[in-house]
């Protein structure tokens, strides 16, 4: 883990922060993601709040949107690997 030398930021009217392009790069962070702010003493540390799901979700989008794919195209394949995949463990499907 490096050390970078501090960044500025300033909260706006509504109490809004943005975190800066160099940090979110550095963690990861990515516009909806949910982070946790912690008190210690007079700093503030901010971490990326990892909900799994969420991050499922958004990573499913990412890819749906890289490939093109609908998401019915993306359910329609999942199908047709699922029946493979049970003709080679369990042999023909009874119909």
């Amino acid at each position: 883990m490096s050390v970078e030398k501090a960044s500025v930021a300033e909260i706006k009217a509504r109490g809004q922060l943005t975190i800066p392009k160099k940090i979110r790069d550095l963690s990861n962070l990515e516009e909806g993601q949910v982070v946790s702010i912690i008190s210690v003493g007079d700093s503030l540390i901010i971490t990326p709040k990892r909900l799994e799901l969420d991050e499922a979700r958004r990573e499913i989008k990412k890819i749906l949107k890289a490939s093109q794919l609908s998401p019915e195209d993306l359910l329609s394949g999942l199908k047709e690997e699922r029946e493979k995949l049970y003709k080679e463990k369990y042999g023909k499907k009874k119909a």
